[in-house]
């Protein structure tokens, strides 16, 4: 009886080493496999957050409504984006990654290029049109580099371009002030050698807010009027792009200020009373719904670069968000815009920038209204069920 119960203990010992010994050889994969249903890829979200800027997030330069707090919500606690954003703003003047770079500092949180699209961002779709083609960029800041950086190889900025016509604008000698957008090694760089009192400008680009609004109406009447080449006989009109058409934004002053739109609005008046023919543009920014079209595209790669390893919710169709909230404060623009687009987007409107109402907006009503971004945030995420 003894010797049949060692033997039993030896058979199963003997048992015991086999099986670790295939464990030991199993591949790691194999492994893997085993317990991959204990560890599921997290699952993306649903809904992504498209923020207007000015009046919302900053006045100015100064953030508002708890912005810096209420973004970091967006944030894990390492840092890392857990809710797909992006800022959807219809200024601009200087490249995405510069834009980004001094929202992050502002904010305190790290935002990446691809979450900034401003109202001139849909000009890179132009570039094959334009690429070997002299144009103007028009604008504060850094128009004719932010063309550059696009691919735009010959663009000059305005204050360039008129800066080659002596006497184009009659008003230079009593201007006590220099308009400069770009130093020498910038402008070395945006643009090749060529003759700009033989080539005709093929395009105008206004990328933000003009400065010098009487030089530029009268330089842009000039070019627009004479097939792109100020002081010959009047022809045909060059393309011309506005990167939005706000009429009024809110800026660091207390009221509501001028933007594009206004100036859009100068300048066709002007041209159609010199002309025997209207001005013809296109017009880019909110409310355009090709705009939130974009802005959807762009949210989709984030939460696929954000979860990559995650299943969408309908395996073998492209991710679709259920909702995406635009959050503005001008409901003629931001809630216009979301209204426009249709599904998936709903409209978060803010009393921190054009609007101030106590009810909604009597012409475009948002879906919500709120005091701050700060409860916007928190709206957003209790109706998404995440703490």
């Amino acid at each position: 009886m003894r010797g049949f119960r060692f033997a039993l203990v030896r058979a199963a010992r003997s048992r015991l080493r086999a099986e670790h010994q295939t464990v030991q050889r199993r591949r790691p994969s194999d492994v893997a496999q085993r317990f991959s249903h204990t560890a599921p890829a997290p699952a993306r979200p649903s809904f992504g957050i498209a923020f207007d800027i000015d009046g919302v997030i900053l006045r100015g330069r100064s953030p508002i409504g708890g912005a810096p707090r209420a973004i970091r919500r967006l944030y894990s606690e390492e840092g890392t984006l857990k809710i797909p954003f992006l800022f959807l703003t219809n200024g601009g003047g200087v490249p995405e990654h510069k834009r980004a770079l001094e929202l992050s500092q502002l904010l305190g949180v790290n935002i990446s290029p691809t979450q900034v699209v401003h109202g001139h961002s849909p000009y890179r779709e132009l570039v094959k049109r334009f690429e070997d083609d002299l144009i103007v960029a028009v604008g504060k800041g850094e128009p004719a580099v932010v063309m550059s950086t696009y691919g735009f190889r010959k663009v000059l900025s305005i204050d360039e371009y008129a800066s080659y016509y002596k006497d184009i604008d009659p008003l230079a000698p009593f201007k006590t002030w220099k308009v400069g957008q770009t130093d020498s090694h910038m402008s070395a760089k945006v643009h090749p050698s060529y003759d700009v009192y033989s080539e005709r400008v093929k395009g105008v680009f206004v990328v933000s807010d003009p400065i010098d609004w009487g030089r530029d109406l009268q330089v842009l009447c000039d070019i627009l009027s004479t097939h792109g080449l100020p002081g010959t006989e009047k022809g045909d009109q060059p393309p011309l792009y506005f990167a939005a058409d706000d009429l009024e934004y809110q800026a660091a002053f207390c009221s509501e200020r001028l933007g594009m739109g206004a100036f859009r609005i100068a300048l066709e008046s002007i041209f159609n009373e010199i002309n025997d023919h209207p001005l013809k543009y296109t017009s880019f920014g909110k409310p355009n719904p090709f705009v939130f079209k974009n802005a959807a595209n762009i949210l989709e790669k984030l939460v696929m670069s954000m979860y990559p390893n995650s299943q969408t919710p309908m395996e073998g169709k492209d991710y679709q968000f259920s909702t995406i909230y635009m959050v503005g404060d001008n409901p003629k623009v931001d809630i216009n815009g979301a209204m426009k687009a249709g599904h998936p987007w709903s409209s978060v409107l803010t009393r921190t920038g054009v609007f101030r109402g106590k009810d909604n907006d009597p012409q475009f009503p948002a879906d919500v209204v709120v005091d701050t971004v700060e409860d916007a945030i928190n709206y957003i995420l209790k109706k998404e069920c995440i703490q």
